[in-house]
């Protein structure tokens, strides 16, 4: 039986012995009640001089006696009932103690288990997290090992432009690459093999002739296709590559790139492959970006980039100046598909936010770094390191700069 339900039964004995004993008192007092006037009686028997009251007096007397005595009686019934409840009670009472102690050992133990159970759930996140940073650590250090060594050459990016339809600006895109890389500090450093109206051919040509270090495409896509242009003067369709094809393209060479950025719409869900199986570094586009948005983004990256900065603040400084202006222009670059040949103007929950724009960095299996998520509070990669792994070794333009450092790597 529960604490509780000794309580309730103790509670009810105590009543019923306070109620006996009431009564057992009650009875006391009528029975003393009782004998005093018989005595009383007597005692003016005792004195009157007439028979008659005196015999009245006597009976009276008697009757005194008898209900006091049946008072009596009734008080001692009382008295024992009051003492079988006071006995009742104290077992009850003895019963309560061990219900309780026992409900407080069983809570304690119940408290002790959750605690136990608590401990055990936070040493296994614990041991999970550990385990997660440890991977993390390891895949950075796996990544960091296979980077090329740093060579005497420059960095060399080949730019492919490819809008079949003329709707989008590339040449200028590609114009402002070049003019922010020859104002950079280091635009010695830097070669370009710019390809306007890019064919499949200009890929694997540029690839396998060029040996980029860095591939820039800017045009139509979308979440599983790139377009490229077709050996035609006229405006076309254009030539529909998959995702796939594309990154076994950038593979087949004997020194692949290390840099991968789709200036293109919805071209993010593509670099995943990219880093896993190809690249260290790829960017993409995590939604529709306009024309003018996209070229002011490539033209930025590039001179940041030309200026000695890191990956991730080049690509932190494009979006940066991708919002400064917000392009009105109609035309956007995803792919519309073969039905129509135009794009419809973009809605305004298309335009690019701080979030249009993500990163992947290469880190062993498939992990990755999105600097569209505070990339620098989970990994810094210096420019040093970043000139080191795309080979160059050439004398920095000013003493701010330096080649040859080792990439840091840090967890959040």
């Amino acid at each position: 039986m529960s604490a509780s339900q000794y309580r309730g039964q103790l509670e009810r004995k105590r009543k019923q012995r306070v109620e006996a004993e009431k009564k057992a008192g009650d009875y006391r007092s009528k029975e003393s009640k009782k004998r005093a006037e018989a005595a009383k009686a007597r005692q003016a028997a005792a004195k009157t001089k007439s028979e008659s009251t005196m015999k009245s007096k006597l009976r009276e007397a008697e009757r005194k006696d008898k209900e006091a005595e049946t008072a009596g009686k009734e008080a001692g019934r009382w008295q024992t009932k009051a003492a079988g409840y006071a006995k009742e009670e104290s077992s009850l009472q003895t019963k309560l103690s061990k219900a309780e102690r026992s409900e407080a050992d069983a809570a304690e133990r119940r408290r002790q288990r959750e605690q136990q159970q608590a401990d055990r759930r936070a040493a296994a996140e614990k041991a999970a997290l550990d385990s997660r940073i440890s991977q993390t650590e390891s895949a950075v250090d796996h990544a960091l090992r296979h980077l090329p060594a740093p060579k005497p050459e420059k960095l060399r990016v080949l730019i492919l432009g490819a809008s079949s339809e003329g709707d989008l600006r590339v040449g200028r895109e590609q114009k402002r690459i070049r003019s922010a890389v020859e104002s950079a500090l280091h635009r010695d450093q830097i070669d370009l093999d710019v390809r306007p109206a890019a064919t499949t051919a200009d890929l694997l040509d540029g690839i396998t002739k060029f040996r980029p270090h860095v591939v820039h495409f800017s045009g139509h896509s979308d979440d599983d296709l790139i377009v490229f242009e077709d050996e035609q003067d006229e405006p076309h369709e254009g030539v529909i590559v998959t995702a796939t094809a594309f990154a076994n393209s950038i593979r087949a060479t004997d020194d692949p790139p290390l840099l991968v950025l789709l200036n293109s719409c919805n071209s993010a869900s593509q670099i995943d492959a990219l880093v896993e199986q190809v690249v260290p570094f790829a960017i993409g586009m995590a939604d529709e970006i306009d024309d003018g948005d996209a070229i002011n983004y490539a033209a930025q990256f590039y001179a940041s980039i030309a200026n000695g900065q890191s990956v991730n603040s080049a690509h932190l400084a494009g979006r940066f100046a991708s919002n400064w202006t917000a392009s009105m222009a109609p035309n956007s670059r995803r792919w519309p598909g073969p039905q129509t040949s135009t794009r419809p103007e973009p809605s305004s929950s298309s335009q690019p936010t701080q979030s249009d724009s993500q990163t992947r960095r290469h880190s062993g299996s498939a992990a990755a770094v999105n600097a569209a998520a505070c990339c620098p509070t989970n990994s810094r990669v210096s420019q040093e390191a970043w000139m080191a792994a795309c080979s160059i070794a050439a004398t920095p333009a000013s003493s701010s700069s330096t080649v040859g450092a080792e990439t840091e790597m840090r967890p959040v």
